[in-house]
């Protein structure tokens, strides 16, 4: 029975309820030692009903373990892997030591896609106890699962002592009991034989504590519960609430109860302990400290196992960690433990073990020791090539301790910098590295490996000038190696993030020192192009001629920079789109956040609003879990860039000034610009021609890491706009002018609309050239948005040349397309612009699929793309039956009931 935890047992019950029903959601059970948290999810297994239940304890010493928790939790359940998309299977197969690939991100849709079928049908409830002590790569991927129950039937809770931190979980303070609960439970444990004044006493002293009150009881006398004799001063408790029990143990038990202390593995630890390993294990179990459960030893609370642990000697704890790492050889696991327990392994995972022996080695060392060390980072680079980036870290963190070599141990420590880095530990990342530079003893190779980082660190979360300037640095100590481009590459990518032209002018200029490749002459072309150099255009379309040959999504990324240098958005967006998929199912390596910037703007550019919008709400949370500062920034100035089409004034203004509040101290030039951009669009939108043409002209004359010449360029047709609603016919012909010079080199049909469409703008206003001009635009362009664009301003000058008949066609084709992207303010003009050309008729309700939540329809668009609810599932970290709910609400809500009519209708929403 518990006692005085109604609230907590009705939250509970509320979370299990809406799981049962389809609304799933976590919860963490939050208290400090003995307040009875491990007794509510007790409650919370055994009064699950039909539902599944799994779970899972965290364990101290298997803290450092690689995916120990996430295994114990998932391993009943791993015969429904099959279901799973495959890049998210074999992530999940990786982690669990049943294959050798894994990944973060794609593990945490994994597990959420593992859950999601363990569900069926009648729902799961996940209870994972102390959570503190979870593996850092389990917990990552359980918390990634975690935040995104919400369509599946799954209740997850964990608890946590202390004030561990659980990012983006909601939490429940358990506290001490009531006093009269607190009362009623010291009744109980008494017999009714406790005096009213002792009772008191004790809920006081004890702060109402569960596990304090039992211990306390148990400790008493008689006499003393009953108030004939005085309580001890102090009474027993803390650090001495189990540390008599196990001082009385006698020699053997206290050396089994060090080496379970130490390993979770029963045969390691009976291996261990030698011929008195089962007797002495009787005896700990009748003692009521630790008990067996399936092939591990649990200790009854955690406080056994520190009192177990703080009263043997440091000499003691490493004998036990020798002995132990003698013991762990997985050959020996079924044979020297089948006589003593039950086993429901198919198959020793040798990994686990080598990890397991390594760890234990690393415990019985008393100094520096190369061959500890190599072992431990054997371990560590497992865990990595599993997705166990965090594990990894601490690995090899520990072996650097016990490298002797100092540029060996430099060497780990900067693999450990990455793992952190990719594990979603920023801060971290950036100590391991300064350690490792303090080792690095002037070895040229490994110094020019650690600028790189330093830089890509900077760029994520830092000072984007400060990245080019270490980024550069290093490229000149690696002149004309294989890392030195790399360098250089970097080095440029940064200066485009800050927006520093002259920067990456020199970094072309040094990059030409390499041998011809596609790298090479994209890095030399975007500085070449901005210098005025004659074959900068000639360097980057030899670069985008080998667009065949790329695989990676970097690569993609930077022939898109190679074709937006060259005045092509066009193209740029096609190959960001590339990009994009490529990260979404191979080895991103921490990459997706970053990469979802470029494919959120390439939506955004193309109309896609509602797709923009999910693709930047996915990134921004992507990227605050893995720590990228600055693609935090970048994900919030695409929202505000969103809103501003669709005249979300309030939105947009909070977007932005949340992306500036990052981007101007951290110098992200191209964020800031965009965000800035954002607020002029906005004011364009809603018709303030005077304070977007303000806004665009401060663009221009922002400096780098304030604004970006990328972001000026694809403005300035915006711009010219403006300033045409505002009256200064001079400032637009000399925006076209310069955007004349920017597109001079571009060759796609859809640069040559925008041209032609800014060409007319600065046309006399009453005669047939600005007409023209339009029209040629209209018949080139590819971007259905921009068309529309283009067809309200043939529309508004048609309507004023008195041919309202031509300018009700233009402008009825405009009002459709707008109010499918969303884009109200637009809308709202074309509409105010038909009205006045003479169409009676009310504004159309736009398009059914504006119904459908963004989420829902990057999904439509998928199906129509002809993938399958396992492929969806794959491109946007969901699981199968996620997907298939979002296709149960979208049919309904546009009243057809197959994928052959959704596909029907978001092909008829794409065609221009």
């Amino acid at each position: 029975m518990l006692h005085g935890r109604q609230a907590e047992i009705a939250a509970i019950d509320e979370l299990i309820a809406r799981a049962h029903g389809g609304e799933g959601g976590a919860l963490v059970l939050r208290g400090e030692a003995g307040a009875g948290k491990t007794a509510l999810l007790d409650r919370a297994a055994s009064g699950a009903g039909a539902m599944r239940v799994l779970e899972a304890v965290g364990v101290e010493a298997e803290s450092d373990l690689a995916f120990a928790a996430l295994h114990q939790l998932l391993r009943p359940v791993t015969g429904l892997l099959d279901a799973l998309p495959g890049p998210q299977r074999a992530a999940v197969r990786g982690a669990l030591g049943l294959a050798a690939s894994g990944d973060r991100f794609l593990l945490g849709a994994g597990v959420l896609s593992l859950l999601a079928e363990a569900a069926a049908p009648d729902g799961l409830v996940c209870v994972v106890d102390d959570f503190q002590w979870v593996d850092r790569a389990s917990a990552d991927a359980l918390l990634f699962a975690a935040r995104r129950l919400g369509t599946e039937r799954v209740a997850l809770l964990l608890t946590v002592r202390g004030d561990a931190p659980v990012k983006g979980v909601p939490s429940l303070d358990v506290g001490g009991l009531p006093e009269e609960a607190a009362a009623g439970l010291l009744d109980a444990l008494a017999g009714g034989t406790i005096a009213a004044g002792v009772r008191q006493r004790l809920v006081t002293l004890t702060a109402g504590n569960p596990l304090a009150l039992r211990e306390t009881v148990r400790r008493l006398s008689p006499d003393q519960l009953g108030g004939r004799e005085p309580l001890p001063d102090p009474l027993p408790g803390g650090s001495r609430l189990f540390g008599e029990r196990v001082a009385a143990l006698p020699a053997p038990v206290r050396r089994l109860a060090l080496l379970a202390a130490l390993e979770g593995d029963l045969g390691t630890v009976l291996r261990a302990s030698g011929s008195a390993g089962r007797p002495a294990l009787d005896e700990l179990e009748a003692a009521g400290l630790a008990h067996v459960t399936g092939t591990s030893v649990r200790f009854h609370h955690p406080l056994v196992r520190s009192a177990v642990h703080e009263s043997a000697t440091p000499a003691a704890r490493r004998t036990a960690h020798a002995e132990l790492a003698a013991a762990t050889e997985p050959q020996a696991h079924d044979t020297g433990a089948a006589d003593t327990a039950a086993t429901d392994r198919e198959a020793p995972d040798t990994g686990a073990f080598a990890d397991r022996r390594a760890w234990h080695l690393a415990g019985a060392a008393l100094g520096p020791d190369e061959f500890v060390a190599a072992e431990l980072a054997r371990a560590a680079a497992r865990a990595r090539d599993r997705g166990g980036y965090g594990a990894a870290a601490v690995g090899l963190a520990r072996a650097a301790d016990l490298t002797p070599a100092p540029l060996t141990r430099a060497g780990r420590l900067k693999d450990a910098a990455v793992s952190a880095w990719l594990g979603g530990l920023p801060g971290r990342a950036q100590s391991l590295l300064a350690e490792a530079r303090r080792h690095a003893g002037g070895d040229a190779a490994l110094e020019s490996q650690i600028a790189q980082l330093r830089g890509r660190f900077e760029l994520n979360s830092g000072d984007a000038s400060e990245a080019v300037r270490i980024l550069s640095a290093g490229s000149g100590a690696a002149a004309r190696s294989a890392d030195g481009l790399a360098l250089l590459a970097d080095a440029s990518e940064a200066a485009a993030y800050v927006g520093d032209t002259a920067a990456l002018i020199e970094i072309g200029r040094r990059a030409e020192a390499y041998p011809e490749g596609f790298l090479r002459d994209a890095v030399a072309g975007v500085g070449a192009v901005p210098a005025g150099r004659e074959d900068g255009p000639g360097l980057l379309r030899r670069a985008l001629a080998r667009t065949g040959e790329l695989r990676d999504a970097a690569e993609f990324l930077w022939a898109s920079a190679a074709a937006s240098q060259l005045g092509e958005a066009d193209l740029s967006a096609e190959l960001i789109g590339r990009a994009g998929r490529v990260a979404r199912v191979s080895g991103m390596t921490g990459q997706l956040p970053v990469v979802l910037e470029y494919v959120a703007t390439a939506e955004r550019i193309a109309g896609r609003l509602a797709e923009s919008q999910a693709v930047s709400e996915e990134g921004l949370e992507l990227a605050r879990e893995a720590g990228y500062v600055n693609t935090v920034a970048a994900h919030q100035a695409n929202l505000a860039a969103v809103a501003a089409l669709r005249g979300q004034e309030e939105i947009c203004r909070r977007h932005a000034h949340e992306a500036l509040a990052i981007a101007l101290p951290h110098r992200v030039g191209l964020r800031a610009g965009t965000a800035a951009y954002a607020l002029g669009m906005l004011d364009l939108g809603l018709g303030r021609f005077d304070a977007a043409h303000d806004r665009f002209c401060a663009l221009v004359n922002a400096g780098p890491g304030a604004g970006h010449p990328s972001v000026v360029w694809r403005s300035t047709p915006d711009r010219i706009e403006a300033a045409v609603g505002a009256g200064d016919l001079n400032g637009a012909r000399t925006a076209l002018e310069a955007y004349e010079r920017w597109s001079a080199h571009a060759a796609t049909a859809e640069s040559r609309a925008l041209l032609a469409r800014c060409r007319a703008l600065v046309a006399p206003p009453d005669g047939e050239e600005a007409i023209e001009g339009f029209a040629e635009a209209l018949r080139s362009h590819t971007n259905p948005y921009e068309a529309a664009r283009t067809a309200l301003l043939l529309g508004e000058r048609l309507r004023r040349a008195h041919r309202p008949g031509e300018a009700r066609a233009r402008l009825r084709t405009a009002l459709e397309t707008f109010r499918q992207a969303g884009a109200e303010p637009w809308a709202r003009r074309a509409h105010a612009e038909l009205r006045a050309a003479g169409e009676s008729a009310e504004a159309p309700a736009g398009s059914v699929l504006d119904l459908l939540t963004p989420q829902e329809l990057r999904i439509a668009g998928l199906v129509a793309d002809g993938l399958s609810s396992k492929e969806i599932a794959a491109r946007l970290f969901l699981s199968p039956r996620t997907v298939e709910y979002h296709l149960y609400k979208i049919y309904p809500k546009l009243g057809i009931g197959t994928r052959t009519e959704l596909a029907r209708l978001v092909v008829l929403r794409k065609a221009p």
